[in-house]
């Protein structure tokens, strides 16, 4: 129940608006509230009056009669203020308070009311002055009204400056707002006070305080305001505050003197008004101190009232139009000696070309298309004169408002983003002005279907200035409000539109995060790229993709000036290497035509490219497009060289790094482990085999021989059979034996391999074997013979019985010469030895068959050479020159019984250095027997 009643008492603007905790200001009886509107936000201004302030500061003589009296007094003064809060409901004018809310009255027997926003009261706007001039001198800083936050509770300062233009502008709208009461309400206002006149949010003077307005005595005008009584508001009570009582200090003497209530005495109040503007402190030159004697006792004397004479009683200098044609003609004694509203403004105190342009502003909505074009033109010239303060509160909210007109909006952006550059906190008017009126005005519309010339006129001018735009707002604001008008933009029919926006790329990326980038922008971009069929657009497609990836714009913008310029290279790539790899390459891979004006466009997003991108998707993705369109048929030489310059350098960079790698790689194995890898990789598996030098052990050598041989149980050894530099033996088991190790001098060659070597190395091989047997013709110390590396089947080879290991063959020649061997001349050892290897080879006859002889094959022994001193093999010297090539071994002296022994070689006997020595035969008893030859080791084909 007690919460019902409570509600029922309170009034509907508490219950509708959020009121800041603390007032704002203070003007008369009212305290001023900044409120938002509930359900809707908007902003106005709540005065409130508190009843209590009424009540005497002290206990006043009286019984029942004075606190009747006091109570009828409150009364009337309650009645005047809704009096003054119901005519501004009756009245209507842009230059007049208007009001919002009604008056109501509160619980506590208060009132409440709201209006448009307003700043503060002209006399608290002087008050701060003067407390400012206290603190600095007379003349000190410019005046700034600071008031509390509505949200927050913080403190911020307004920018209201009390300048000359200010008070031209608002003496300008005093006398409009006098002009409409006068001649179109039939008022006098009757109360013209400093607490009167209110400021907006638009620095915009307000009349207000027309709790003492009257009928005009001469006016004809029919109203239901109950005209005053001279008598009784001029008689100052002192139970009641001044504030709520008629201000003696600008009443007109037709009040105090004549008793007389014309239109004239509100043009007297405010000439003492003027004059308060430029005195110090800022108060009017008549103090009467609410008293009606001490008025008229101040017109007795010349001194004490305010004449052009005496400089109207100001103690700072008053301009001089405003002293010498002004002034005069409105502190004036006589009504009629005084100018009108109407009069006041045509004066040659506002003919000037700032104060003219405030007039035309204010009267723009009344004028024709083509004139407001013409005024919007010419604004940009006098913006630069304006006071900051002006520009935020008076010009920037007039201009914006026409942006609602098409054909006006490119040139309300022209004055719009030149005020925001010119103006000092140009951010918070771009967020909390601009940005609204641009989202209104460029928002997608589902329904439009034709092209708005208007529109893209003023979107063409957005991007012009897009470099104020981003540095007028944050990431967020640009994000939500700006990029979706870039969008419209890009994605316009209208190229010249398209070709602006993506110039602006570098001047947006800075503003935007990747995430932005990457999934709202970039695929904008990509697909009117992919999609047009203009060339320009194509190439300036190209050149986004290269500020995308971090690279500068190629081409100065004349919309921007030289630092601006010099701000547009993006300090890194604003796309990651995956979307470089994965979106941008395709698209450049899909171009189709060859014109060199894309296909340099497309060069400059490679070298970009090149420089973000891994080496191996250089090599495998990027060159081959490169290749692909720099042979392009459209190119000229400089063109080409162009392309074949970043060829090579993307080569060059593939090369460096995969050799780093490389190196990194082996730098883990050991330099014998590389060299093996190397030497080896022809050698299919066939690592085990040793080289001549380093042969294996004995143990490895008769395994091989046992294998080869067929022989798996225990028989005689093969190394005492056939020894070769398969497995070298050790030097002192040579000299057991009386022969000479024959080394390879090629330390470290393999001796033996079963595969196929290349055809560098068939060559080496060729030349080392025939430098080898010219070496050992000249010098016999051994006799070699190459195994054929074709061998298939290797016949075992079985001892013969006795003590030497005789060999049966299989195969014998009939011919006198081995079909193996070639007749060769001398040998000259003056010539080259390749000359001579070259020939043999030539006149052999590989193709020749074998030639089995029927008879009975013999078995042929070597007889053991005579030991010389040095225990070691000692070859009998002939003097019968040489009649066989380096190829062939020299036949045995021919008995009746005898064979030749030739010297097969194998097909594949010219691959290898590597011979093998065979020693056939046993040595026999009889020491002094003729030394035999070999018996010949037929190779089997």
């Amino acid at each position: 129940m007690f919460s019902s009643a409570l509600k029922s008492f309170t009034s509907n603007i508490s219950a509708n608006y959020t009121l800041s905790p603390n007032p704002v200001s203070t003007s008369g009886p009212w305290k001023i509230f900044d409120a938002k509107k509930k359900t809707t936000g908007k902003a106005v201004s709540v005065f409130s009056f508190d009843r209590k302030s009424l009540d005497p500061q002290s206990g006043g003589l009286g019984g029942r009669s004075s606190a009747a009296s006091i109570r009828k007094a409150h009364e009337e003064v309650i009645e005047r203020l809704k009096k003054e809060a119901s005519s501004l409901a009756r009245l209507r004018h842009p230059n007049i308070l208007e009001l919002v809310e009604p008056v109501e009255e509160t619980r506590n027997g208060g009132l409440m009311f709201a209006t448009e926003p307003v700043t503060t009261s002209l006399a608290g706007l002087l008050r701060e002055k003067d407390e400012q001039e206290r603190a600095g001198g007379v003349g000190g800083r410019t005046s700034r009204y600071v008031v509390e936050e509505a949200e927050g509770g913080g403190r911020r300062r307004r920018e209201i400056e009390i300048d000359e233009l200010e008070i031209q502008k608002g003496l300008l709208q005093i006398g409009k707002g006098l002009e409409f009461l006068h001649e179109s309400a039939g008022l006098v206002h009757a109360n013209l006070t400093p607490e009167a006149l209110y400021i907006n949010a638009k620095s915009d003077w307000k009349i207000s305080g027309l709790g003492f307005s009257t009928p005009s005595e001469s006016s004809n005008t029919a109203t239901s305001i109950v005209p005053i009584s001279l008598a009784e508001v001029l008689n100052h009570d002192p139970r009641l505050p001044r504030s709520v009582q008629l201000n003696l200090d600008y009443t007109s003497p037709d009040f105090v003197l004549d008793s007389n209530i014309t239109p004239a005495a509100d043009l007297f109040s405010l000439g003492l008004l003027i004059v308060a503007l430029y005195n110090s402190p800022h108060a009017s030159p008549l103090q009467a101190n609410s008293s009606a004697s001490s008025y008229r006792r101040l017109f007795n004397s010349s001194s004490s009232t305010p004449s052009q004479s005496n400089n109207y009683l100001s103690t700072n200098p008053i301009p001089k139009e405003l002293v010498s044609s002004v002034l005069p003609r409105l502190i004036a004694r006589r009504p009629a000696q005084r100018l009108t509203a109407r009069d006041f403004q045509t004066s040659q105190y506002f003919d000037n070309i700032l104060v003219s342009t405030i007039r035309w502003l204010d009267s723009l909505p009344a004028h024709t298309p083509n004139e407001k074009a013409q005024f919007m033109r010419g604004l940009p010239r006098v913006l630069g004169q304006f006071p900051k303060s002006i520009l935020d509160r008076k010009i920037l909210p007039a201009i914006l408002d026409e942006m609602k007109d098409r054909e006006l909006l490119a040139l309300v952006l022209q004055n719009v983003f030149q005020i925001i550059k010119l103006m000092p906190s140009g951010r918070r008017a771009f967020t909390e002005k601009v940005i609204p009126r641009l989202r209104e005005v460029f928002a997608p519309t589902k329904s439009a279907t034709e092209r708005d010339t208007g529109k893209e006129a003023g979107l063409m001018i957005m991007l012009e200035n897009i470099e104020t735009i981003t540095e007028n707002c944050s990431g967020k604001e640009f994000k939500e409000d700006i990029l979706p008008i870039i969008h419209i933009a890009i994605e316009s029919p209208t190229h010249s539109l398209v070709d602006k926006s993506m110039r602006c790329l570098s001047s947006i990326l800075p503003v935007l995060d990747f995430s932005t980038v990457k999934n709202e922008l970039f695929p904008v971009v990509a697909n009117v790229f992919s999609k047009t069929s203009s060339l320009g657009i194509k190439v300036r497609g190209l050149e986004a993709f290269v500020v995308l990836c971090g690279g500068g714009s190629n081409e100065s913008d004349p919309a921007f000036g030289d630092d601006q310029r010099a701000r547009k290279t993006a300090s890194g790539a604003a796309l990651d290497k995956y979307t470089i790899q994965e979106k941008v390459l395709p698209l450049l891979k899909a171009i189709k035509t060859k014109e060199p004006a894309v296909m340099m466009a497309a060069l400059s997003v490679f070298q970009q490219v090149g420089k973000i991108v891994d080496s191996d998707f250089l090599a495998m993705d990027v060159l081959p497009v490169l290749w692909s369109f720099s042979l392009g048929p459209l190119l000229n030489l400089q063109q080409f060289r162009e392309y074949m310059s970043l060829i090579k350098s993307v080569s060059s960079k593939v090369e460096e790094e995969q050799t780093k790698k490389l190196e990194e790689l082996s730098s883990n194995s050991t330099n014998t482990s590389a060299n093996t890898r190397n030497n080896d990789i022809m050698s299919f598996g066939a690592d085990g085999f040793s080289s001549g030098n380093n042969g294996g052990g004995k143990g490895e050598a008769g395994d091989f021989e046992r294998l080869v041989l067929g022989k798996n149980a225990a028989g005689p050894r093969a190394d005492d059979m056939l020894e070769g530099e398969w497995n070298v033996p050790s030097s002192s088991k040579m000299q057991g034996r009386g022969i000479t190790s024959h080394r390879d001098p090629h330390p470290g060659t393999p001796v033996f391999s079963w595969s196929t070597p290349s055809a560098g190395a068939t060559t080496s091989n060729h030349t080392n074997a025939m430098a080898g047997a010219l070496s050992s013709q000249r010098n016999p110390v051994s006799r070699t013979i190459t195994p054929d590396q074709s061998l298939n089947n290797f016949p075992s080879l079985a001892p013969a019985s006795g003590i030497g290991a005789s060999f049966v063959q299989p195969l014998q020649p009939t011919n006198n010469i081995s079909p193996w061997s070639t007749s060769s001349p001398p040998l000259n050892t003056s010539s080259n030895p390749l000359n001579s290897m070259t020939s043999s080879l030539a006149t052999m006859n590989f193709a020749q068959p074998l030639q089995s002889s029927p008879q009975a094959l013999s078995r042929s022994s070597i007889p053991p050479p005579p030991l010389s001193s040095n225990n070691s093999y000692q070859p009998q010297t002939s003097t019968t020159p040489n009649t066989f090539s380096a190829f062939n071994i020299p036949p045995p002296p021919t008995t009746s019984s005898g064979l030749r022994y030739g010297a097969g070689l194998g097909a594949g006997a010219s691959s290898s250095n590597i011979g093998t020595q065979v020693k056939a035969g046993s040595l026999k008893s009889n020491a002094s027997s003729q030394k035999q030859g070999l018996d010949a080791f037929e190779s089997l084909l």
